[in-house]
């Protein structure tokens, strides 16, 4: 019976037991619940609170802007009155505000005031005295635009003049050379025929000048097709003919020669010994047989310590020293 008695009260206690935690396990999550509600209504309300934060941020920025846009055009309008009618901000101040009822008609008047200013223009005091220095600097400036006219009439005057002169002195030199190419090209080119024209003999200063070549046995006359000895040999043609027309005491010419052969070489070289007769001739040249028909020979070489050097020698004053010693 003890046994039983005992079983039954240590049954009873752990029942007690039992219902007690259930019992502050149930109050636990109801102070919980109160607390996340507690919580979400606080929550709720912070929320609304920044909203009306924001809203009333919002409103105090286009407060601002208002408020600056205000200013800005009070400013202005202060700068026109002061502009338009001499008007200090104090002057502004002073002035009596006008009746309520008559401010209409009295915006309208000042509006058709302003018209009819501007419809009259600024008044300048200045006016006559401004008209007075205008007047004498444009007669002035035309008196200096006649004196331009007049001389742009003489320049075009002496500009045409000397237009006919050169086309004048070049048609001349034209038809020398043109006359002298002939001769020189037959004796470059022994049985050929050349001549040359004008691209455009109504304008002959603007014009280009063409030249046509026929070597004997050739058909063709363009310089295109020709060798490179035989355009050479046309360009001293033409060179030389200029000579002939229109002669010079120097001549220099810097190896001209170089692409010739013998028999050319001997035809050129008959060129030079006429060209020589009445002129003084300078020619730099590789060409051997050009030096042995040279009446000076400069020779221009350089030292290993890097320093030219000119030897001259006349080619008589050797060939007789050569006899001598024969």
């Amino acid at each position: 019976e003890d046994v039983a008695r005992i079983a039954t009260v240590a049954s009873t206690i752990a029942r007690g037991w039992g219902e007690e935690s259930e019992a502050r396990a149930a109050a636990t999550r109801s102070e919980a619940a109160e607390r996340d509600a507690r919580v979400g209504s606080m929550r709720g309300r912070q929320a609304e609170l920044e909203h009306r934060l924001e809203e009333v941020n919002r409103a105090r920025g286009e407060a601002q802007v208002r408020q600056a846009e205000a200013r800005t055009r009070i400013e202005g309008l202060a700068a026109r009155a002061m502009e338009e009618w001499g008007l200090t901000p104090s002057d502004l101040h002073a002035l009596e505000p006008f009746p309520e009822g008559d401010q209409a008609d009295a915006i309208e008047r000042v509006a058709a005031l302003e018209r009819r200013m501007r419809s009259l223009g600024g008044i300048n005091p200045m006016a006559q005295e401004e008209y007075t220095e205008l007047d004498e600097r444009a007669k002035f400036l035309q008196g200096q635009m006649d004196d331009l006219r007049a001389s742009r009439r003489d320049l075009m005057t002496i500009v045409r003049e000397v237009d006919a002169t050169i086309v004048t002195e070049f048609s001349s030199a034209f038809a020398d050379v043109a006359r002298e190419f002939e001769g020189v090209f037959q004796r470059l080119f022994p049985g050929g025929r050349a001549g040359m024209t004008l691209v455009d003999p109504d304008d002959p200063l603007a014009s280009g000048i063409e030249i046509e070549a026929r070597p004997a046995g050739k058909r063709v006359s363009k310089l295109s097709l020709l060798s490179g000895g035989e355009r050479s040999l046309v360009a001293l043609a033409f060179l030389f003919s200029i000579f002939r027309a229109r002669p010079s005491p120097f001549y220099l010419l810097d190896e001209v020669e170089a692409a010739l052969d013998d028999v050319n070489l001997s035809r050129f070289l008959g060129l030079v010994a006429d060209l020589k007769e009445g002129a003084q001739v300078l020619i730099v040249t590789h060409q051997k047989r050009t030096m042995e028909a040279a009446d000076v020979l400069y020779g221009v070489s350089m030292g290993p310590e890097g320093v030219s050097r000119v030897v001259a020698k006349r080619l008589h004053e050797r060939v007789t020293e050569l006899r001598d010693a024969e």
